[in-house]
C-alpha cells in the first residue's frame, strides 16, 4: 500500500471512530434528554396518540380530549369545559406553545408518561398507560361567583378564595378570559387565536390573580396594624395614637391627607383609624415602627417569597426596603413601592381570619391514575403563626367594623359574621390609573374563608372608584358561595341573581 492510500485509509478510519463515539455518545448520555426535549417531534406525537388526562373540579372534569382534525399531523389535542372560566387554574396545553397552569406542573400524569402510571399488563402487552387525573381544590360555586360578577361588569380584574383553616385555594378567577381550546392544536386558526390573545391589549392569557402584582392601597394597613401591635408599640387598637391631620412627614413639605378631610381620624384609633382608613394615622404609625418592622412582618405573611404550592406563574409580591422617612409613610397605607398579587391579600385575611395562623395557599389536594387509585396526595398547608390570637382577634374586630360601619359596608352578608378592608391606589403613568381594591373574611355555621379582589380597569369614571363600589360585591358573592348561601352552579341561594341566573323557587 503506497503512502497516499495508507493515509486516506487512516484518516476513513479516523472519521469511522469518530461516527461511532459520537453515536455512542447520542445515545448512551444524550438519548434521553434528546427524548425528552419539547422539540423532539417524536415525543409530541406519543403524547398526543392518546386522549389526556384531566384536572378534576368537585368530581367533575374541567378538561378533556378531541381528535385534532384534518390537516394536523397529531390524532388529539387538549379540550376545555368553561375554559375561560378555569383558565386561570388549568392554563393551556397546545400542541404548538406548550404549556402552562396545573398542566405544565403534571405533565407527565396528564400525558400518561409517568412510571407510576404503569401497570403490570402495560409491562406485559407494551401498551402506554392510561393518564391519571389532577384533583383540585377548586369550588365550582365559588369559582362561578366571583367570575361572574367580574365579567358581568367588564371589569379588569381578578379574585381569589381561600379555607383560612386549610389554605384550600376555593376559587381562583381572572378577567378578561380566554378560551384556551382556542390555542390547542397545530393548525392556522390556533396560531391566528395565539397571535391575536398575545397582541391583545387586554391581556386575556395574563393570570392577574397570582401573576400580577398592583400597589395594594389601604388593604396593607392591615399588614402595618399587624407589625404595630406584634412591636407592642401599641397594645390596645382601642387608644389614641396622638396623630395629627394633615400629617406632614419629616423631611417632607407634602401633607399626607385622607380621602374626606371630615373624617374624624386626628389622634383616631386603631380601630377607627382601620374603620374609615385614615391615612394620617397609617403613615405616622409606618414611621414610628420603622421600614424594617414592617417588612419583617410583610415577609411572615408571604412578601418577597412564592414559596407556596400553586402553579408557577405566581410571582412575589413586594415591602420595599432602604426608604426614607416620607417613602416609609406612603408604603404605610400602600402606596409608594408596595406590590401585591390577590393572592397575597387573601393569605393576609387568611392568616387574621385563622387567629393568627397562615395555612400555606394550595390548589390540588391529588394525583391519581386513570382508575382513580391516588398515586399521591397533598395535604392541607402547615400552619405558620404570624401573630397570637389574641392580636388576630383584636384585628378581626376592627374588620367587622369597617363592615358594619365603616367603609365596606357592601360586603355585609345578613346573620354573617363577615370582616373586610378596602383599599384604593394610583398607579400607571402620571397616576392615571386607579385600583380598587377589598379584602375580606367571614365565617358561618362552622365554615369560613377569606378573599381578596382588585378591579384593575373599569367603566366607572375614575373619581368614582372605590374598593366598597367596585371589588366589596366580588367578595360578597364568593364568600357566599363558600359559606353555602349561594349556588352558581345550580342556580339556588339567596343572591343567585348576581351569578347570572334565575333564583329557584
Amino acid at each position: 500500500m503506497n503512502k497516499p492510500t495508507r493515509r486516506a485509509s487512516v484518516f476513513c478510519l479516523l472519521l469511522i471512530l469518530a461516527l461511532l463515539a459520537r453515536v455512542t455518545w447520542l445515545q448512551g448520555v444524550d438519548g434521553q434528554s434528546l427524548a425528552d426535549s419539547p422539540h423532539n417531534e417524536r415525543t409530541t406525537i406519543a403524547e398526543y396518540a392518546h386522549p389526556l388526562g384531566n384536572i378534576i373540579v368537585a368530581g367533575d372534569p374541567v378538561t378533556g380530549s378531541g381528535l385534532s382534525g384534518a390537516g394536523s399531523g397529531l390524532k388529539y389535542k387538549r379540550t376545555y369545559i368553561d375554559g375561560a372560566l378555569y383558565a386561570p387554574i388549568t392554563g393551556y396545553s397546545s400542541q404548538i406553545y406548550g404549556s402552562t397552569g396545573l398542566q405544565a406542573l403534571y405533565p407527565s400524569i396528564l400525558d400518561g408518561t409517568d412510571s407510576r402510571l404503569k401497570t403490570v399488563q402495560d409491562l406485559v402487552t407494551g401498551e402506554s398507560p392510561k393518564p391519571g387525573n389532577v384533583i383540585t381544590t377548586i369550588d365550582p360555586a365559588v369559582q362561578k361567583a366571583g367570575y361572574s360578577v367580574l365579567s358581568s361588569a367588564g371589569d379588569t380584574g381578578a379574585a381569589v378564595a381561600i379555607d383560612p383553616s386549610t389554605g384550600r385555594i376555593l376559587g381562583m378567577v381572572s378577567t378578561p378570559s380566554y378560551n384556551p381550546g382556542s390555542i390547542s392544536g397545530d393548525l392556522r386558526s390556533d396560531v391566528n387565536s395565539w397571535i391575536s390573545l398575545t397582541k391583545s391589549s387586554s391581556q386575556p392569557m395574563e393570570n392577574r390573580a397570582m401573576s400580577e402584582t398592583y400597589a395594594p392601597g389601604s388593604t396593607f394597613k392591615l399588614v402595618v396594624l399587624t407589625a404595630a401591635l406584634k412591636s407592642g408599640a401599641y397594645t390596645s387598637i382601642n387608644v389614641p395614637t396622638d396623630s395629627p391631620d394633615p400629617y406632614y412627614p419629616p423631611g417632607s413639605t407634602v401633607p399626607v391627607v385622607n380621602e374626606e378631610a371630615a373624617l374624624p381620624c386626628k389622634n383616631a384609633t386603631l380601630k377607627v383609624a382601620l374603620e374609615l382608613s385614615c391615612n394620617t394615622v397609617f403613615g405616622p404609625v409606618a414611621v414610628k415602627l420603622g421600614w424594617p418592622t414592617v417588612r419583617a412582618t410583610a415577609k411572615e405573611f408571604g412578601f418577597d417569597s412564592t414559596d407556596i404550592d400553586v402553579p408557577t406563574q405566581a410571582v412575589e409580591s413586594v415591602y420595599p426596603s432602604d426608604m426614607d422617612v416620607p417613602e416609609t409613610a406612603m408604603s404605610g397605607f400602600g402606596q409608594y413601592d408596595d406590590r401585591a398579587s390577590p393572592l397575597q391579600m387573601a393569605m393576609v385575611a387568611s392568616a387574621i381570619a385563622n387567629d393568627g395562623k397562615l395555612a400555606s395557599p394550595h390548589m390540588v389536594t391529588s394525583v391519581t391514575d386513570g382508575n382513580g387509585s391516588t398515586l399521591k396526595s397533598y395535604p392541607d398547608g402547615k400552619d405558620k403563626t404570624i401573630m397570637s390570637p389574641s392580636i388576630a382577634k383584636m384585628i378581626q374586630n376592627a374588620m367587622v367594623g369597617v363592615v358594619q360601619g365603616g367603609t365596606g359596608t357592601n360586603a355585609r352578608i345578613s346573620g354573617v359574621e363577615v370582616g373586610g378592608k378596602t383599599g384604593t391606589a394610583q398607579a400607571g403613568v402620571g397616576n392615571s390609573q386607579t385600583l380598587a381594591w377589598y379584602v375580606s373574611w367571614a365565617k358561618y355555621d362552622g365554615k369560613e374563608v377569606a378573599v381578596a379582589a382588585v378591579v384593575a380597569h373599569s367603566a366607572v369614571p375614575a373619581d368614582e372608584v372605590s374598593g366598597n363600589g367596585l371589588a366589596a360585591p366580588i367578595c360578597k358573592a364568593m364568600m357566599e358561595a363558600a359559606l353555602g348561601l349561594k349556588n352558581c352552579a345550580s342556580g339556588t341561594g339567596s343572591a343567585a341573581a348576581s351569578c347570572g341566573v334565575t333564583p329557584l323557587a
